[in-house]
């Protein structure tokens, strides 16, 4: 991995983590304008519990080393959650100022996914051959 590409990783997902950390706590608090938010959007109060314990539980997956497969299921995790939220957003006529949050998370996610090390990706079936052959030597 490039000193450039690493870079890119760290910046993108250190503000994913930060993104996701703070929205996720207001959530879990059921903050007023969160709350208000929900009810504007059409979901049942308590989706702000479900969603902001899993922001955080992917945020720790993301995070922490190893776990290729649990930091897959987060990413797309997050990809599902904010891609829902610009849909929803959407669907009620909200203003392009309601989407500025969760497009740029999005982006966050699909930047930090992309420029991940190898080391928290998942191994592919070239890199299980690969392993394969040299045991068999």
């Amino acid at each position: 991995m490039t000193k450039r590409n690493k870079i890119i990783y760290w910046v993108a997902t250190g503000w994913l983590a930060l993104g996701m950390v703070s929205t996720g706590i207001v959530q879990l608090i059921k903050m007023k304008e969160e709350v208000d938010m929900m009810t504007h959007l059409g979901y049942p109060i308590y989706f702000l519990t479900i969603i902001g314990a899993w922001k955080m539980l992917g945020v720790a997956a993301v995070l922490v080393p190893k776990f290729p497969l649990v930091k897959e299921w987060a990413y797309a995790g997050f990809f599902f959650a904010m891609s829902g939220a610009v849909f929803s957003h959407l669907a009620i006529g909200d203003s392009a100022k309601e989407l500025f949050g969760p497009i740029l998370l999005l982006i966050l996610t699909a930047v930090s996914w992309y420029f991940r090390p190898a080391t928290r990706r998942l191994p592919t079936e070239k890199s299980f051959q690969l392993i394969h052959e040299q045991h068999e030597s």
